[in-house]
């Protein structure tokens, strides 16, 4: 899935995701006072537009010129201000370091993922956070939505050797459950969660 299959995804007037900020997002920030955060692979900006409202200093990437397009219109409509950047997060570099990076569903094969997440670690200055959420291979059998193929689905585990192999120390991990609505009622989405702190040197 690449840059032109999520023009065309996010190509209509509506959100193909909801404005309302990720749970695991709202959860796991609510402890944190707000600075610089950058919000890899953002879609279509619910979440930096929301941590924007919190009084972050929000940037958002993603490669999909329209999807940014989508999330700029829908900052001046909440009367926030969000820096939209064109970016594959994947190959994505900054001189700057965040007090917060969020990583949420960049789901990428083995070899591009351990890229993405050691790019998106090695961007978070000392003291900061990093926080992944991820379609878990649990969801495969066991969950509901999301991909179906398991090369490209995260496991907690993976998650945490990647970050202490980086100098983080593990806050939070674990598989949680999202509650997702169906055709069938409402259904559990299995997923990774990882919150992790850059140590101090």
């Amino acid at each position: 899935m690449d840059e032109k299959f999520w023009n065309k995804r996010y190509s209509g007037t509506e959100l193909i995701w909801t404005d309302r900020p990720n749970m695991f997002l709202v959860r796991e920030t609510q402890d944190l006072s707000p600075g610089t955060v950058v919000d890899l692979a953002c879609g279509e900006g619910r979440n930096s537009i929301w941590l924007a409202e919190q009084g972050w200093t929000a940037t958002g990437i993603d490669f999909s010129a329209v999807g940014l397009e989508k999330g700029k219109a829908l900052a001046v409509q909440r009367g926030v201000s969000v820096a939209f950047e064109q970016h594959d997060a994947t190959t994505w570099t900054s001189d700057q370091k965040f007090d917060l990076v969020v990583m949420f569903y960049l789901q990428l094969p083995p070899p591009q993922r351990r890229t993405a997440l050691e790019g998106g670690l090695s961007a978070v200055g000392e003291g900061g956070t990093f926080l992944l959420v991820a379609h878990d291979a649990d969801n495969l059998e066991h969950g509901v939505g999301g991909p179906q193929d398991p090369e490209t689905l995260y496991s907690v585990e993976e998650v945490i050797q990647v970050a202490e192999e980086a100098g983080f120390e593990i806050v939070v991990a674990e598989q949680a459950r999202r509650p997702v609505q169906t055709q069938q009622g409402e259904r559990d989405a299995i997923d990774t969660v990882v919150r992790a702190v850059r140590r101090s040197a």
